[in-house]
């Protein structure tokens, strides 16, 4: 049987057979997760989610195409961290809601030992976490709900600490999340706890929301966000490089991510039409 496990959560109600009930969806507001999952095309989401996607898309077109990009930049990392730097430990926070290959599916396709733990505080992606849960035998998946910005509900979680051995490397993957944190949390002195926490030898992969290829369209984006309630900051090349101060970044550094090691005879992506930085990094 397949190893997998689930957080043993705080929120109201009980875990069902086919997932957590008692939560409250809050299917009356868009929500970061399903507006994202409804613009890679999925079914996750509600009448405001779509609402907000189409007023995002209005202001700038190309944003289908950088968000379904930044996915295929995380599938190319895991892969890459696997197969090249022999990573069998991921720590994906902000796993989102669940799109096939996850995390786990790409790493254990490489090796099948490889273990992984999630970590999202969005209800609907905790309604849905079974589908993270999937794990090969010789592995093993865990869920924790909690917030990016709580580094010590996060790194003292004991279902963490069954799952991950962290007196060894562990890539931490921030993909598509850090536009979520602004400013006033310190987002770049919050990756800075996390991976202080980590072994040496342990990777940073991190995608950052600019407006350097396109500032009218992305800003767009931005203030149809933040009208939705929906909290975006949007950073530029300096303040994405300021997440890597202190590791050593791996090639080609940090670049638009369609221009992360791309696959051979991708199709072409214009560079206006990608608003994420990409980069993975080495703790020393």
């Amino acid at each position: 049987m397949a190893r997998a496990d689930w957080v043993s959560g705080e929120r109201t109600g009980g875990r069902g057979e086919d997932g957590w009930s008692g939560v409250d969806l809050r299917m009356d507001v868009p929500h970061s997760a399903r507006v994202y999952d409804y613009l890679i095309g999925g079914k996750t989401n509600f009448e405001p989610d779509r609402a907000a996607a189409h007023a995002a898309v209005k202001a700038w077109p190309a944003l289908p195409t950088s968000m379904r990009t930044t996915r295929g930049f995380m599938e190319r990392v895991v892969r890459h961290l696997a197969e090249r730097h022999g990573v069998r430990q991921f720590l994906d926070i902000g796993a989102g809601i669940p799109a096939s290959p996850n995390v786990h599916e790409i790493a254990q396709e490489v090796a099948p030992e490889s273990r992984v733990v999630y970590v999202d505080n969005d209800p609907i992606v905790l309604t849905h976490a079974r589908a993270l849960m999937s794990s090969r035998p010789e592995g093993r998946t865990a869920y924790l709900d909690a917030d990016l910005r709580d580094v010590d509900a996060i790194m003292d979680a004991p279902r963490l600490r069954e799952v991950l051995d962290l007196s060894r490397p562990v890539a931490l993957s921030l993909i598509a999340i850090v536009h979520f944190v602004l400013d006033g949390d310190d987002p770049q002195g919050v990756v800075r706890r996390l991976m202080d926490r980590l072994a040496p030898g342990s990777l940073l992969a991190l995608t950052v929301f600019t407006g350097d290829t396109d500032p009218v369209g992305v800003g767009g984006v931005g203030r149809e966000y933040n009208a939705r309630g929906i909290p975006l900051q949007i950073r530029d090349r300096a303040e994405t490089l300021a997440f890597f101060d202190g590791y050593e970044l791996l090639d080609p550094g940090v670049t638009l991510v369609h221009r992360w090691h791309p696959e051979p005879g991708a199709a072409p992506v214009r560079d206006q039409d990608i608003a994420m930085y990409g980069g993975v990094a080495v703790k020393r």
